[in-house]
């Protein structure tokens, strides 16, 4: 089918919609959301300048799709880690931490409020589904777990994914297997407290 406009004809594509996603996710790691516009979008696909309106109105429009897949994919990395998984928060860590290593212009997007997740009622929906998957995880450890533990967790897996994404780490900490080893203690420490407060 052709992707391009002709004088007088209208385009034809397989799926526009989810050629503009996939398009407009290369761009954001290739260059970050700053720098991505429907325009770049359309180029890229080999659309007319106008056609990604007709899924996306605005900018902000395609950012939300492009979360929504962000924290659909998280969801779907997190659930892969089956029940039996040992010990209980670790691989939980190691899940998270790498998704945002492999795609960090993605992972920026979904938490660094460049897009309302309140005013997109999918993201919203992506965005509390990839949470119930870390509160199944927490629950596991501690049945009893309040919001407050909960949060605690994610912010403890998310704390030191934006650490590593933005290079602050000691050299010894990320070579040979390092950040696996680090995401291992982190998770044992939380682990202890979970079950050593007996959270209520």
């Amino acid at each position: 089918m052709s992707t391009s406009e002709q004088a007088g004809q209208p385009y034809h594509h397989g799926d526009l919609r989810r050629a503009l996603v996939a398009a407009a996710r290369a761009l954001l790691e290739e260059a970050g959301p700053e720098a991505l516009s429907l325009r770049d979008v359309a180029r890229r696909v080999g659309v007319s300048h106008s056609a990604p309106y007709r899924h996306f109105p605005t900018r902000q429009a395609l950012l939300a799709a492009l979360a929504a897949e962000g924290f659909a994919a998280l969801s779907a990395c997190m659930r892969s880690i089956p029940d039996s998984a040992a010990p209980g928060l670790a691989a939980g860590f190691r899940t998270y931490l790498g998704f945002a290593r492999e795609q960090p212009g993605l992972f920026r997007l979904m938490f660094d409020g460049t897009v309302e997740t309140s005013a997109d009622p999918a993201l919203r929906a992506a965005s509390e589904q990839s949470y119930d998957g870390l509160r199944h995880a927490v629950h596991r450890i501690a049945p009893g777990a309040d919001r407050a533990a909960v949060v605690t967790v994610w912010t403890q897996m998310h704390g030191l994914a934006l650490v590593v994404l933005s290079g602050q780490l000691a050299e010894d900490l990320v070579r040979d297997g390092g950040l696996d080893i680090l995401a291992d203690r982190a998770a044992a420490i939380l682990e202890a407290g979970l079950r050593g407060a007996g959270a209520p």
